[in-house]
């Protein structure tokens, strides 16, 4: 199958007879997965034993029948070019995903998956923004890419759209789906989607031919803040999905983010509600930047004694990043500069300088000018 990595190369149907088995979420696969270690153990085992394990009788029924039918259109999409399935058990299934409640077991992708393993920035809000949301959604997104970030959003109408499209200015950006990848909503969205699909990634859950469904939604909404290191709410209103999606990022762990506006603009009150139970306020991309630097490290090293160890340490990466590394004075240069010296296109230099700015080894000047901290230098002197 093109394009499938890991666990899933080696048996992707039997991933997909679990995971798309009637009455298997994410709960039922996660709770079989702990026990049988992989699908295929699953599909041997008796119904006595998944009873034992809390599955409900229809649930088992379904994986006991096995119906290749259910999973016929998912194996013909990813004979397609670019069309990937990634799994639970995969090593390069993101790390900051697979630590929420019930990670989605089975993941379908159309582009560049390594943007999955890119510090992500979420950015959603209202379907119906006004001109200035609109105009924020994309600058903070165009901004916030350039920067490194990669940008990453719901593909609704409104501030989505915008932030996609002003990621995809600046840098890279992630599009998680409600539906299956072969179903492009809202319609209007189809150039967009297909514009995302060439140049970042495209993301569900869902298997090909879901069509869009209210309950799909929300459950979207738990990817989008469970790849991201952190949520901004750009325009919401009280009843705005985009607040689920922030209550979600919070209960996750991570860091929400919300732009005030006037208080004469209903667009704004979610926000400003947000703001009041403890959201960051912010007026500049740069704010987000300084607020994830802890975050990062948080979440990337929670008790991993070997990331304090020599063996991780930013000069055992790879040639690119020593090459970066390397070429960063002790005195300020500017990204231009850097880009001459690495060889690296810009968009590399930027993703780079904004990972190793929030672990600490590289601090940014005003104009763009970045040098190496005491840190880094104290490290590596001598």
């Amino acid at each position: 199958m093109d394009g499938t990595t890991g666990t899933s190369q080696q048996d992707p149907e039997a991933w997909l007879l679990v995971g798309l088995a009637s009455g298997i979420g994410s709960r039922y696969f996660q709770r079989l997965l702990d026990h049988f270690g992989e699908p295929q153990s699953i599909l041997d085992a008796s119904r006595t034993e998944l009873a034992e394990l809390g599955i409900p009788n229809p649930a088992i029924d379904a994986l006991l029948a096995q119906d290749r039918s259910r999973i016929k259109a998912s194996l013909e999409w990813l004979t397609k070019p670019n069309h990937q399935l990634l799994t639970l058990n995969d090593k390069e299934y993101p790390t900051l995903l697979r630590q929420i409640d019930a990670p989605p077991p089975l993941l379908f992708l159309i582009g560049d998956k390594q943007l999955l393993h890119q510090p992500q920035l979420a950015i959603v809000g209202s379907r119906n923004p006004t001109a200035t949301g609109l105009e924020n959604a994309h600058e903070f997104a165009r901004s916030l890419a350039a920067s490194g970030f990669c940008i990453t959003s719901g593909l609704a109408q409104g501030i989505d759209g915008a932030a996609h499209s002003g990621a995809l200015k600046g840098g890279s950006t992630i599009a998680v789906m409600g539906t299956g990848a072969d179903r492009i909503y809202p319609g209007s969205h189809k150039r967009l989607a297909h514009q995302i699909a060439d140049q970042a990634l495209l993301v569900t859950e869902f298997p090909p031919g879901t069509p869009a469904r209210a309950e799909n939604f929300p459950r979207r909404n738990r990817i989008i803040s469970g790849l991201a290191l952190g949520t901004l709410v750009v325009e919401a209103t009280l009843q705005s999905g985009s607040l689920i999606t922030a209550r979600l990022s919070s209960e996750q762990g991570r860091e929400v983010f919300a732009i005030p506006g006037s208080i004469h603009n209903p667009q704004a009150r979610g926000c400003h509600a947000l703001i009041r139970q403890g959201a960051k306020l912010v007026e500049s991309a740069q704010d987000i930047v300084e607020e994830l630097g802890a975050l990062f490290a948080t979440l990337e090293n929670p008790t991993d004694t070997e990331s304090t160890t020599e063996d991780s340490d930013i000069m055992q990466r790879d040639a690119d990043y020593q090459r970066l590394v390397q070429a960063l004075g002790y005195d300020p240069v500017s990204v231009d500069e850097l880009i001459t010296r690495t060889g690296l296109t810009a968009e590399a230099v930027s993703s780079m300088l904004l990972l190793l700015e929030l672990e600490g080894h590289v601090s940014s000047a005003p104009g763009g000018y970045y040098c190496r901290t005491d840190r880094l230098t104290s490290r590596h002197s001598g």
